[in-house]
């Protein structure tokens, strides 16, 4: 017998997990399996609505004022500003801990590399960062974590203009951690203030840090370290160095493992169960039965023979679970898979294809068109994706509709360039918003 909702969501990223959220508060029933645990983890916890525009200009001030002029195959033109709107405001209030919601400006916050990175919501924790602060920064490095480089981030923010003095020093972390300690390890530290012996002493971790990080300071009104200040303590963990050493301290995210795409992940998903979502992680999707105009049933490898009238649907997916294939039938159903990188999309010589449901990825016949001979180049693999209509339905080669009870979101979506716009974070929000929503309207 078959696991039945109302709502099924295919994906555990950013999309997959706003799409079961809007559904949820629309009063469905919501199911969400993902293969793999969320990509959350691997990101730096900004959230981007978009920081350039396709050809390149930016940073953006505003980029709500930048969608209408947006590519008419864009996401961001399917779902309309509106829409994008809606869906930041459900993030805000699934994650109170962002910032940004007061404005539709874009903020410009600093990164471990030392460039300025425009983005829309932000962690608490790098609220004091903000580059159009003008007060002067101090960014401390630690031996052993050779991803940030506090001297040369710093000499880089002052390379790009931005309004205060701004200095970096490495120092050792105190205690007996390894010099290839993970950043979780350091933030365990943190969040219990653990005793750390200091030259024979044992000290409580938070004091003993600050006391290194004071033998630096001059008085910089800001001091920023990398994104290891706690995780279920982290507010705490700020609040007691910024008291010792009489400054705002913020953290500058970080590359994978991230603990500020932890905490966002953490947040999600607790805002998930608090709206009663069924959440299974861990087991793929691998066939599907569909009926209709032309049948749409799967053959067992993931693939299904589609027809594209509009009126086949998708009567249950099949998630392979210890050798066992295990149906799961829902009313209506939302693809969130990923892109290329999280393999929601697949390329092969023969040609690039969506595993799932086998939907339609308009790519050129030729592999070789796929990329430009410029590394910056406008790369066609970049947009590479599901084409769907106004509603986010997957469309086929003639542009008909593939199944009437399926919609699509986030990265799996082609039409732009997530990399180059920075505008991941909130297509994946925007269009999970709207598959989510209407998905739950379109419940028989």
């Amino acid at each position: 017998m078959a696991i039945e909702s109302d709502v099924l969501v295919i994906g555990g990223g950013l999309a997959g997990l706003t799409s079961a959220l809007a559904a949820a508060r629309q009063g469905a029933d919501v199911r969400l399996v993902s293969y793999k645990q969320s990509t959350l983890r691997h990101a730096s916890g900004l959230v981007d609505v978009l920081g350039y525009t396709p050809d390149g200009e930016g940073p953006l001030v505003d980029p709500y004022d930048a969608i209408p002029d947006l590519p008419a195959q864009h996401p961001y033109r399917t779902v309309g500003v509106d829409a994008v709107r809606e869906a930041m405001a459900l993030f805000d209030d699934a994650v109170p801990t962002y910032r940004g919601e007061h404005t539709d400006r874009n903020a410009l916050l600093p990164t471990h590399g030392g460039t300025v990175k425009p983005t829309a919501r932000y962690p608490a924790g790098a609220a004091a960062g903000v580059a159009s602060d003008d007060r002067d920064v101090l960014l401390v490095g630690l031996e052993g974590m050779v991803d940030f480089d506090a001297a040369q981030a710093a000499a880089h923010l002052e390379a790009a203009g931005v309004p205060f003095d701004a200095r970096g020093t490495t120092i050792r972390f105190p205690g007996d951690l390894r010099a290839d300690a993970k950043v979780t390890r350091y933030a365990k530290l943190l969040d219990t203030n653990g005793e750390v012996s200091v030259r024979g002493r044992t000290r409580p971790a938070r004091e003993a840090l600050a006391e290194r990080v004071a033998a630096e300071h001059d008085g910089e009104a800001r001091v920023g370290f990398p994104a290891i200040l706690g995780d279920d303590a982290a507010a705490d963990v700020r609040a007691a160095l910024g008291d010792h050493l009489g400054a705002d301290v913020f953290e500058v995210p970080m590359g994978p493992p991230s603990l500020p795409g932890l905490r966002l992940e953490d947040a999600l998903f607790a805002a998930l169960d608090d709206a009663g979502v069924s959440i299974e992680t861990g087991n793929p999707v691998t066939d599907f039965d569909g009926a209709g105009d032309g049948g749409g049933t799967g053959d067992g490898d993931g693939t299904g023979d589609g027809g594209g009238t509009g009126d086949e649907r998708i009567e249950q997916v099949y998630v392979e679970k210890n050798g066992a294939k295990i149906p799961n039938a829902a009313d209506q159903y939302v693809l969130a898979t990923g892109g290329l990188v999280g393999k929601g999309v697949e390329s092969d010589r023969e040609g690039v294809s969506e595993p799932v449901f086998d939907c339609h990825v308009p790519h050129a016949a030729d592999r070789y068109d796929w990329f430009e001979g410029d590394v910056f180049g406008d790369h066609q693999f970049a947009g590479f994706g599901v084409r769907t209509d106004d509603d986010l339905r997957p469309t086929d080669a003639d542009g008909a509709v593939e199944f009437a009870n399926l919609r699509a979101a986030g990265s799996v979506l082609g039409g732009y360039d997530f990399a180059a716009e920075k505008s991941g974070s909130g297509v994946s929000i925007a269009t999970g918003y709207a598959a989510g929503r209407s998905a739950a309207e379109d419940i028989q």
